[in-house]
């Protein structure tokens, strides 16, 4: 059965806090011994369906909120992870914000001001597609900040997390951890391909050439960035479809811990008649 697979996805993919995710260690191509792809869309398609119940529970309880954060290099599969996990449910109840460079008037703020403000409400799905990591992550690797500034950023985001759980957001954080050949093949489809030409961008390329640093500055952002309240998970992403399959289960499992619950009417439905 695919379950006793499944069970096993947090303990294999959550980083305990303190501790060095070890990227270069991990296998992207992991997926615990399951093969059965045909096994696995079934249970991915069950927890959409899921997802949705869940969803409409969230909504309706308007005790919580759920923030999704979605890092990776590029073609790791950040918006075909929220294609996949989103699919079918109701769009009123979500906001996906994608991060790119700041404007001019972001720019005059803190560099948290922008994320706090796409925050999601209460009763709400927010996903973020690449997220304030960016500030630890390209800003680092490219020095658009003294290292004195990015070093203090660490402790900032971990504090800026903590206060959105402690008001009723939880917040996942899902790192797509592909093998730098997975990419290579990913961006000569991106090439080969006229239909994909539009997502192909040839500074990508370029970005290709710090992976290490990039690598280094992932695993410090998640070792650094990283409590009960706020856990980081490193998801093979070399297979799309086990990809898709650990991210949901992860997500509907949380979601189902928080015992979600419809709000008791403020009248007494016997006593109402519509005529």
């Amino acid at each position: 059965m695919i379950e006793k697979y499944c069970k096993h996805f947090e303990s294999e993919f959550r980083v305990k806090p303190g501790k060095d995710p070890k990227l270069a260690k991990r296998d992207a191509a992991e997926t615990l011994g399951l093969h059965d792809e045909g096994a696995a869309d079934a249970r991915q398609d069950h927890n959409v369906r899921r997802l949705c119940e869940l969803q409409k529970l969230l909504y309706a309880d308007g005790r919580f909120s759920l923030l999704i954060v979605l890092q990776g290099m590029d073609t790791s599969g950040k918006d075909g992870t929220i294609r996949h996990l989103l699919t079918g449910v109701n769009p009123q109840g979500v906001r996906v914000v994608a991060f790119k460079r700041p404007s001019e008037i972001e720019l005059s703020h803190d560099y948290l001001w922008r994320v706090h403000a796409a925050c999601p409400r209460r009763g709400e799905i927010g996903v973020f597609n690449r997220s304030h990591y960016e500030d630890v992550g390209v800003v680092r690797v490219h020095n658009l900040v003294p290292e004195q500034v990015w070093k203090l950023r660490y402790q900032q985001i971990a504090d800026f997390e903590r206060m959105l759980s402690e008001n009723g957001t939880v917040v996942l954080k899902f790192f797509l951890h592909i093998s730098k050949s997975e990419q290579a093949q990913r961006l000569q489809e991106r090439i080969d391909d006229p239909e994909k030409h539009w997502k192909m961008n040839p500074g990508d390329l370029e970005e290709r050439k710090l992976w290490s640093k990039y690598m280094t500055a992932y695993a410090d952002a998640i070792a650094k960035c990283n409590t009960d309240d706020s856990p980081w998970y490193v998801i093979p992403s070399d297979h799309k479809w086990f990809r898709n399959l650990a991210i949901s289960e992860i997500v509907v499992d949380r979601l189902e811990r928080l015992k979600l619950r419809y709000p008791k009417p403020t009248f007494d439905p016997r006593k109402i008649k519509v005529i």
